[in-house]
């Protein structure tokens, strides 16, 4: 989980405080939760059920219905795969294949050692650049599967490096 600082989870009380009722209001207490943590943890949800009355089951069915929504706490390292028209036609499959072989992982996953999570977004905005990846806002493109090795294991050697 991402280190809170007290402000951040203070802000997130007054979200939940100014709960008034209204209906439409659990999204933005929702994200309010998400913003704080990182995610939308569990005890985030029974919190808000209490504070609002709504069951935790219908709060968890928001929580897994909407995709901005998370469950589990993102990697320190965040891949972005550009899905994006231009990275489309210029081989984004083979990117995220290569991911999955290197990582193991799927779209909206996380490893099990909490470095790393993959993420599909509709556009980076390179297209020239396509096939496209960002790895925390540092772009990569032009990639082909030899590259994107290369890359993908050189981030997790620094990975490792920073645990020790």
């Amino acid at each position: 989980m991402a280190e809170q600082t007290t402000e951040e989870f203070k802000q997130f009380n007054v979200d939940l405080w100014k709960f008034d009722g209204h209906e439409g209001a659990l999204i933005p207490l929702l994200q309010s939760a998400q913003d704080t943590y990182g995610y939308v943890p569990e005890k985030a949800i029974h919190y808000i059920s209490h504070v609002t009355g709504i069951p935790a089951a219908e709060i968890y069915g928001v929580v897994t219905f909407y995709a901005q929504f998370r469950t589990k706490p993102l990697g320190k390292n965040i891949i972005r795969v550009c899905n994006g028209t231009a990275c489309h036609v210029n081989g984004v499959k083979m990117l995220y294949n290569t991911i999955n072989e290197e990582l193991g992982l799927n779209y909206d996953e996380t490893t099990d050692d909490g470095q790393f999570s993959l993420l599909s977004v509709a556009c980076i905005g390179c297209c020239s650049l396509a096939p496209v990846i960002t790895i925390n806002g540092e772009v990569f493109g032009r990639l082909d599967a030899a590259k994107l090795r290369k890359i993908l294991r050189d981030a997790q050697r620094r990975a490792k490096a920073s645990e020790q």
